[in-house]
């Protein structure tokens, strides 16, 4: 990943806050979670992407896919990325890249155990207007800048369609 400039690190984050502002669902049910989490496994499965997706309203998970190359390590990844959604009410690279732009990690001196939750790019918010994060979209296995990328390129086909 290499160290990034603070001027880079501004734009990036700046980025990634447009994303999560444009990126709104206007509803989102089962069969909206079946539709998208099937669009990222053709997305990765096209791509020869070792990766595990994962799809949750609330606590419940509605859609989950392990692609050849992924491990089970990738699912505790997709726990403690999702938790780091639901606390902060922004993605995982979101809360990362701000943290890192304070000289922070995410640790006890935030007051969270770091076993439970990863400020690593992956798990995207699900928002719905009035009703603010109802849900979480996790692609786990790659460099966190391109676990983020998938799941933003998703969600993006996704509300286009």
């Amino acid at each position: 990943m290499g160290h990034m400039s603070s001027e880079d690190l501004a734009k990036l984050i700046a980025a990634v806050e447009d994303q999560e502002r444009r990126l709104v669902f206007p509803a989102f049910t089962e069969a909206d979670a079946w539709r998208l989490g099937s669009l990222l496994v053709r997305l990765a499965t096209d791509r020869g992407l070792p990766v595990a997706v994962d799809i949750r309203r609330g606590e419940q998970q509605l859609f989950h896919a392990a692609l050849a190359g992924s491990v089970a390590d990738n699912d505790t990844w997709i726990e403690r990325k999702v938790r780091v959604v639901y606390r902060y009410g922004a993605s995982s690279y979101l809360v990362g890249r701000r943290l890192a732009a304070k000289g922070r990690d995410l640790d006890a001196s935030q007051g969270v155990d770091p076993a439970r939750y990863a400020a690593h790019g992956g798990a995207f918010p699900v928002r719905v207007p009035g009703a603010g994060v109802i849900g979480v979209v996790t692609v786990s296995g790659l460099p966190q800048a391109d676990d983020h990328a998938l799941v933003v390129e998703a969600i993006e086909t996704f509300l286009a369609g």
